[in-house]
């Protein structure tokens, strides 16, 4: 069954990146052309990130590259990452949901599945999870796989 799964995306997509999706009858494999794509079939609400809040959280994905490629536990990689992930956390109680408040924005559509993969990756390599303390990160999380795995 997986690797009818894996044959299948390599058809879709030769490349085998993901996300992909399907729209008018047509395979995307490019986050950024995907949100394009749905910006022009669906323009309200607009996906578009005001420009004082598209770097908020920009820093996660660096950081977690960082820490998973780090093999010192003491070489602050892993404080690194918590403190992105502090400041995510206090960004979103205060001003989230969702990165552009309560609506969400193509910085979502972007740092969502990117937590996602962390979360994962982190997990298998390094036994390493978001803290619960970290709760509206967590949160968004959760969100942010529902919206795209429910609703588009």
């Amino acid at each position: 069954m997986l690797l009818s799964c894996f044959i299948r995306l390599f058809e879709i997509n030769p490349e085998g990146k993901v996300p992909i999706v399907k729209l008018e009858e047509k395979w995307i494999g490019d986050s950024d052309v995907i949100t394009q794509a749905l910006e022009e079939k669906y323009p309200e609400p607009p996906l578009a990130t005001p420009p004082e809040k598209a770097s908020v959280g920009s820093k996660i994905f660096s950081t977690f590259i960082g820490f998973l490629k780090s093999k010192d536990p003491s070489d602050g990689t892993e404080e690194a990452l918590l403190n992105e992930l502090t400041s995510f956390d206090s960004y979103l109680k205060d001003n989230g949901p969702f990165i552009n408040g309560g609506i969400i924005s193509a910085a979502d559509l972007s740092l969502g599945p990117k937590l996602y993969h962390m979360e994962i990756t982190l997990g298998h390599y390094k036994n390493w999870s978001v803290p619960d303390s970290l709760s509206y990160v967590k949160t968004y999380m959760k969100v942010c796989i529902h919206v795209l795995h429910n609703d588009l």
